[in-house]
């Protein structure tokens, strides 16, 4: 057996599975290439649980990683973060903002699948994506990414989409038709939620689709042993090339495991079992890097580290609406409805020292607003923050009726992986006299408190989903009050609104930038957040691997790997 085989059956909870189905591995190859080896698998760990292979349910890390292999859409990102075509061969965009004309890509095929006549995959279609988009909205989908669409595209005028919001004009010719101009659109079409599956598939496998996906991307799907692996075989018939003309991807094979334990995960990354780490936590951190974020000097060389800006801030948010504050939240709601507490609160941080204490430098000081430093809008210039003045936050705390005689007390909501930076919070704050209690809650009835408004004060972050500033503003945009939309702090401000409203509709990149600048300016000044810091990626591989580059979105994109 192959080394590689017998190293990731070592690994897997079932290896005579594993054995089963990477014995078959070992077979997938061109006919004039020799069968898979290691320097042509590539092996990462999924920690956190994988639950569809399906597009229509990417809504986290795990499920968008594994379906990018698998899936292509009309566009995708370039390493500038900007939309480029993909299965869309040109786009045209009408004066008026509100019709995308996309012409196909020739030739895209689908992967080749017992749904297809004869076996054989066959060419995509512009009516293929109609009805991928249409598959998302449907409530018997129930997908997690309807929101792409919904309120974007036009609709009916009992607000259900419109039948002519999606046209397949030809085979080739695809139309979508917008209710409003909506600029980052083209970003949000990057997105997994907005990759093309064929109808055979989904109509023979109904909701297995998730376990039997057919796609058009740089690799095809072998097996899945759900919690122990996962593997992919490189799929020969795939419609892009490098630039000397060399089919892609350059990889036989993906192979995943689902190790929970961080701390195993990385013991494996170190003998050499994995070829890729994304994010490290505490104690492996502390091993690798100094507390200034240099890599320490017994681990140079013996693998590749990058750091790049990720789109993630991390963030306190203020609850302030009361509707659902009851009993002790409810009193520390009124407190906080106080601008010059929720300023007092942030003047007392010292942001910039948490990061070397607690996270060895890995991110950015939130001294700005809530946009990331990743995205072009972010300026310390244009949009100045809080620094550290506890004696500014005394003074404000002392205004707002706080003091040695009657302190505030608070109680901060948050997870267990965020409590070592709830702590050193905690003992800021008891700086400026406010007396800060940390409850831990688990993730799921932490996300449900906090979509609910049952917290007056709470620790989240917002990742990106699309790669526009207008994604991290749209929190504070009072249309889209929690649960259903994503402004959680249920902040209410009408001329941030009108600013919103007016960036949307702006074409001019150059003025919706000044208008994001501003709309984060009031964002600063109101403070229903305190942005703590804007996250960056750090990524582990193998000294022997090429081609794998991090992003601020942190995807994961194989096809131009390769290992030495």
């Amino acid at each position: 057996m192959a080394p590689f085989l017998a190293r990731w059956a070592s690994l897997s909870a079932k290896p005579f599975g594993f054995y089963l189905g990477a014995l078959a591995l070992a077979g997938c190859h061109d006919a004039a290439r020799p069968a898979a080896d290691e320097r042509r698998v590539f092996r990462y760990n999924q920690p956190e649980a994988l639950s569809s292979l399906d597009p229509a349910f990417a809504r986290n890390q795990a499920n968008s990683w594994a379906v990018s292999q698998l899936f292509n859409g009309l566009m995708e990102l370039d390493s500038t973060l900007l939309p480029v075509p993909a299965l869309a061969r040109r786009y045209s965009i009408s004066p008026d903002g509100r019709q995308y004309t996309f012409v196909l890509r020739p030739g895209v095929r689908f992967h080749d699948s017992d749904v297809f006549a004869g076996g054989k995959g066959r060419e995509v279609k512009a009516a293929d994506f109609v009805y991928s988009f249409k598959r998302i909205l449907d409530p018997a989908t129930a997908s997690s990414g309807g929101w792409i669409f919904r309120g974007k595209v036009l609709e009916k005028p009992d607000g259900n989409i419109s039948d002519t919001a999606f046209v397949a004009a030809n085979d080739s010719t695809l139309r979508i038709h917008l209710k409003e101009p909506f600029i980052p659109f083209l970003g949000i079409l990057t997105m997994p939620y907005a990759y093309v599956v064929p109808h055979e598939a989904v109509e023979k496998y109904g909701k297995d689709f998730r376990e039997h996906p057919v796609g058009t991307g740089p690799f095809r799907f072998k097996l899945w042993d759900e919690g122990n692996v996962l593997l992919y075989e490189r799929n020969p018939d795939y419609w892009r090339a490098d630039r000397q003309g060399h089919k892609l991807p350059y990889l036989d094979a993906v192979a995943v495991s689902f190790l929970p334990d961080r701390k195993t995960e990385f013991l494996i990354f170190m003998q050499g079992k994995l070829d890729f780490l994304s994010g490290i936590r505490a104690g492996s951190r502390d091993l690798i890097m100094h507390p200034d974020g240099t890599i320490r000097e017994d681990f140079k060389g013996k693998f590749t580290v990058q750091k790049a800006p990720y789109l993630n801030t991390e963030y306190l948010g203020f609850q302030l609406d009361s509707a659902n504050l009851i009993g002790e939240q409810a009193v520390q709601g009124r407190a906080l409805r106080d601008k010059r507490v929720r300023q007092a609160l942030n003047y007392a941080l010292n942001k910039p020292e948490m990061l070397t204490y607690l996270l060895n430098r890995v991110g950015h000081a939130g001294t700005s607003g809530f946009v990331p430093t990743a995205l072009p809008s972010f300026s310390e210039k244009e949009v100045p923050g809080y620094t550290y003045q506890p004696q500014k936050s005394r003074q404000l705390l002392r205004a707002a009726g706080y003091g040695p005689q009657q302190p505030l007390k608070l109680r901060l909501s948050t997870v267990l992986e965020r409590k070592e930076i709830g702590e050193y919070l905690q003992k800021q704050w008891a700086n400026v006299g406010v007396q800060v209690q940390i409850d831990i809650n688990q993730s799921a009835a932490q996300q449900d408190l906090v979509d609910n408004g049952r917290v007056a004060f709470f620790a989240k972050s917002w990742l990106g989903d699309y790669p526009d500033a207008e994604n991290y503003l749209a929190l504070f945009y009072s249309p889209n009050f929690s649960p259903a939309g994503p402004d959680k702090t249920h902040f209410k401000n009408a001329a941030y609104d009108k600013l919103y409203d007016e960036a949307r509709r702006t074409q001019d990149v150059a003025k919706r930038t000044k208008l994001y600048q501003a709309m984060d300016r009031i964002v600063v000044e109101e403070s229903p957040v305190i942005s703590l810091y804007y996250d960056e990626v750090v990524r582990l591989t193998q000294n022997n691997v090429r081609g794998l580059t991090p992003n601020p979105m942190n995807q994961l994109l194989l096809e131009r790997v390769r290992k030495e």
